[in-house]
């Protein structure tokens, strides 16, 4: 099965490039999380962290 697949995937011409895009797509994402996590205010941080201790906007059925 594995030479079946290999063999269709040598035929085709520039598939070289997509494991090179994947790769730099997968890096690009870390490096912009890590870049927004080191950069976002603390005040928003702790907003957002406590939004699920915040009862003011539960409902009881």
């Amino acid at each position: 099965m594995l030479k079946y697949i290999k063999g269709h995937m040598d035929s085709i011409s520039g598939i070289e490039i997509y494991p090179i895009i994947s790769l730099l797509i997968f890096f690009s994402f870390f490096v912009i999380l890590f870049w927004w996590v080191f950069t976002a205010k603390k005040e928003y941080i702790k907003n957002v962290s406590n939004i699920p201790l915040d009862n003011q906007n539960d409902q009881i059925l």
